[in-house]
């Protein structure tokens, strides 16, 4: 790989993407949102290229190895022949409307679909030969049980139904185009750079300031898996994944959710109280959600490194520097 394209950049594991591929020498084009509240999430690429930014054109800015490039996602083809590079790899994780009534909204998921099929057209004529976007384990639906490629697909939300349609149309465009195609399904990943309104970034930033929260039971088995170990993952699967092959990520090991959310307190203060059980599950609550990683493992070589427990003390940390 020497020049790949990323959209979503900004995010917690576009992010982490660029910032691996940059360290190995790997020319990055990152699409971004105009005027992206997220954009500190590459604020190490100064420090990483020794230079400054420069701005070369409206819309986009060059440092060292990294070309950030603004364009909305409903906008991607308007990039034809402007992006510099000849490019060899794509990472699709650009996605609209991700939580709030735009999870369900019919309109704006199929509009996500649309974008990750032009994705695939803006890679082939970048000159790309591999495509590698972003699914969920929201493409299942209600299951309990390890999820892996094998396990039937059956969506229950608006978000789920648009990532299944989105990784079989680009795969069966890829394959129209001759382009290598991978579709990787991310299980619960935590992080430096994460959402505030997810499970393990809501729970730091609420008890860094002492407050108590409630919780369900938390009785659920859960997957967590580190940004950089899912970032690597993607890397890999760039690499050495298997064309028209779907893999899972996740960390291969699980917990009670219980047990994540003390490690969360443990590492802030053992003295907090938690509302473990002060909460109803809902309705629809997933009780089962861990990776099957054998078949990622077996045509990659890539395993996960990060503990939850050395993970969650640096994503506090980041939390602390990040308020």
């Amino acid at each position: 790989m020497k020049n790949a394209i990323i959209t979503g950049a900004t995010g917690m594991i576009g992010s982490h993407v660029a910032k691996i591929l940059m360290e190995q020498g790997v020319n990055v084009t990152a699409i971004i949102r105009p005027m992206s509240e997220k954009l500190k999430n590459l604020e190490w690429a100064e420090q990483e290229a020794g230079v400054a930014a420069l701005k070369v054109s409206d819309n986009s800015t060059e440092i060292g190895k990294l070309q950030i490039v603004e364009c909305g996602l409903w906008d991607l083809l308007t990039l034809r022949d402007k992006l510099g590079w000849e490019h060899d790899t794509f990472f699709h994780f650009g996605w609209g409307f991700t939580f709030g009534p735009g999870r369900n909204d019919a309109a704006k998921q199929e509009s996500n679909v649309r974008a990750a099929i032009d994705a695939v057209h803006l890679a082939y004529e970048a000159g790309c030969k591999t495509f590698v976007g972003a699914g969920s384990q929201a493409e299942f639906g209600i299951f309990d049980g390890t999820l892996s490629d094998a396990v039937p697909k059956n969506p229950v939300t608006g978000y789920g139904i648009a990532k299944l349609a989105a990784g079989r149309l680009t795969a069966m465009e890829c394959k129209n185009l001759g382009m290598k195609h991978n579709w990787a399904r991310i299980l619960s990943c935590y992080g430096p750079g994460d959402n505030d309104y997810t499970m393990v970034m809501s729970a730091i930033r609420a008890m860094l300031k002492g407050e108590r929260m409630q919780f369900t039971p938390a009785e659920q088995v859960w997957d967590y898996i580190y940004a950089e170990d899912c970032a690597k993952a993607f890397v890999a699967i760039a690499e050495k994944g298997v064309d028209q092959k779907s893999y899972m990520i996740g960390s291969g090991t699980n917990m009670l959710l219980k047990d994540y959310i003390y490690a969360i307190r443990d590492a802030i203060n053992p003295d907090l109280e938690v509302g473990i059980g002060e909460r109803e599950y809902n309705p629809d609550q997933v009780m089962h959600l861990v990776a099957d990683i054998s078949e990622l493992v077996a045509d990659t070589g890539y395993k996960p490194t990060t503990s939850f427990l050395e993970g969650i003390k640096k994503t506090v940390e980041w939390a602390k520097e990040n308020p």
